[in-house]
């Protein structure tokens, strides 16, 4: 007996990246977009001068989160595409700038979303792109089951 194919397979051969436990991607993508775009803009509407670099790379890592959670909520083959590109740069963005913060604290005199590898958030910027990529890569390889 063959294997059951989900409409969405044969469809467009994309399984739904927001659908399922993709939900809770969303939300804790979405939650981060929030709080990472909140913090950047009150501290560089207050505080610019005191560290424009931590504040510009966290407002980075807000429009970042905000482009996964909306690229992996839509979930097509261009949003895919679009939530592969964000998740990779988020993990990027991590590794090298939670590296480079502990290697150089005094380069960062105040804490940036990804500082120490997202210490002051729970290590969860260092989880998410981690997560996300491999529901990505999940949900992808669905897609492109094939009937027997």
């Amino acid at each position: 007996m063959p294997d059951q194919v989900n409409p969405a397979d044969s469809a467009g051969g994309d399984v739904r990246t927001g659908g399922g436990p993709g939900r809770l991607l969303v939300a804790v993508y979405g939650v981060f977009a929030l709080a990472a775009g909140a913090r950047a803009a009150v501290q560089i509407a207050t505080r610019f001068d005191e560290a424009p670099v931590a504040y510009l790379l966290s407002a980075l890592a807000a429009a970042v989160y905000v482009l996964a959670t909306v690229a992996l909520a839509l979930g097509g083959r261009a949003s895919r595409r679009i939530a592969v590109a964000a998740c990779s740069v988020e993990l990027a963005g991590v590794l090298v700038i939670g590296t480079f913060s502990l290697a150089d604290a005094e380069a960062f005199p105040d804490e940036t979303v990804w500082s120490g590898y997202g210490r002051g958030y729970g290590f969860v910027p260092l989880v998410l792109p981690v997560a996300g990529l491999v529901w990505l890569w999940r949900t992808g390889r669905k897609g492109t089951r094939t009937p027997a």
